[in-house]
């Protein structure tokens, strides 16, 4: 077996069904799931009539790189979101979820002879440090605490770090935290990953759920200025469009490592099924639906902020679904407490984090002291939930 997967620590879900396995929820109320992001609103009508009338199409294999119309739906959608231009054909590649593609680009772009470093936000989404690790890769984390407005610091990352450095992973709107990159530090980012010669994969798969409807997240093909070089980025359906079972996404950047990683994924990834590339199409190419997504979760923040924005000092976040407020104490015994007295699930914010010295839960995780409440379900559901939590708090 390959020695890297004992590296490997267990999954936040994983972790969280341990913590929780030994305790009864109190079945007088209805469970609640914040814990996982998964979304809840319909998925459109319209991409699922698509899907139906494209079945026949099962009998045909898909091609790694997709159909040309789906590259051009995407580009279009990339100029009108990004005022990118992108080559449809050399810098743009579906992929079926960015989960998969996120962790094949380390594959693909880490030299494991060099001792080098994959560089990624602490808190973070597992992906990343787990493609280092299985790409012989060791991780770097930058922590996002309050102090650095749940951002990292790049700038007082060294240079010997930079040198070292072959693939940075970003997420903006940042998961768990919901904080979004200036297009100022964007920009000095494309500078210094062409100074230092490492990759950029930016994770953008919350950017098109935001507050408010004329400002917009920026995305890291915007501060490319139309020279992608260095730079992917990764956008997905599942949250723009509330379709994470259709796996449906996309990465578009440097034309060169583009082809690199087609190579790559011609033997390691997963083609996406033709009648889910029509649906893709279909989802990319109408903006009325994503639209009344981000109406419904500005519903669901300003009834819950309502309720446990002073209790828990939270505030709206930048974008993305997602609260990250303090725990009253220790992060896994609240999320154990709201499950056992409210059957109420929040993800224990240690779970997503790494102490930077060792790799490992401790008092250096910049996720502990945290919960990650995932406002998926419906508008009552969050309501209820908000108040449970509430009831949690005057208990003590």
């Amino acid at each position: 077996m390959n020695p890297d997967l004992d590296r490997l620590q267990a999954y936040p879900f994983e972790k969280l069904r341990q913590l929780l396995r030994p305790h009864t929820a109190n079945d007088k109320l209805a469970p609640i799931n914040l814990g996982i992001g998964e979304p809840q609103h319909p998925a459109p009508e319209f991409v699922m009539a698509s899907l139906s009338e494209q079945l026949p199409l099962l009998s045909k294999y898909p091609t790694t790189m997709g159909l040309p119309e789906l590259r051009e739906a995407i580009a279009g959608w990339l100029q009108g979101r990004f005022g990118a231009a992108l080559d449809p054909v050399r810098e743009i590649l579906p992929v079926a979820g960015t989960r998969e593609a996120l962790f094949a680009v380390a594959q693909a772009c880490v030299d494991r002879s060099t001792d080098p470093l994959v560089v990624c936000p602490n808190p973070f989404y597992q992906i990343y440090e787990g493609a280092a690790l299985l790409a012989g890769a060791q991780p770097c984390f930058l922590e996002c605490s309050a102090d650095t407005g749940y951002l990292p610091d790049f700038a007082a990352v060294p240079a010997e770090t930079w040198q070292r450095c072959q693939l940075l992973y970003i997420c903006t709107p940042g998961n768990p935290t919901g904080a979004v990159l200036p297009l100022a530090t964007l920009r000095s980012l494309v500078e210094l990953a062409r100074e230092h010669d490492f990759v950029i994969a930016s994770d953008e798969c919350y950017s098109e759920i935001y507050p408010d409807e004329d400002n917009p997240p920026p995305g890291l093909l915007q501060a490319c200025a139309g020279d992608y070089r260095n730079c992917l980025v990764f956008h997905s359906l599942s949250k723009r469009s509330n379709l994470p079972g259709l796996r449906s996404g996309f990465v578009a950047g440097d034309a060169e490592i583009m082809t690199r990683f087609l190579l790559y994924r011609t033997y390691q990834g997963c083609a996406l099924p033709l009648q889910h590339q029509w649906a893709s199409i279909a989802a990319w190419t109408d903006e009325t639906h994503v639209v009344e997504n981000r109406r419904l979760y500005r519903e669901k923040f300003d009834a819950v902020l309502d309720i446990l924005g002073e209790p828990m000092d939270v505030q709206l976040p930048d974008a993305g679904f997602y609260l990250w407020p303090r725990s009253p104490g220790s992060d896994t015994d609240f999320a154990t407490a709201l499950y056992r007295d409210r059957n109420l699930t929040v993800l224990p914010g240690s779970y997503l984090g790494r102490d930077p010295r060792n790799g490992n839960p401790g008092s250096g995780n910049p996720g502990s002291g945290h919960v990650r409440m995932a406002l998926v379900p419906s508008l009552e559901d969050c309501i209820e939930a908000a108040g449970r939590i509430l009831r949690q708090l005057e208990q003590g």
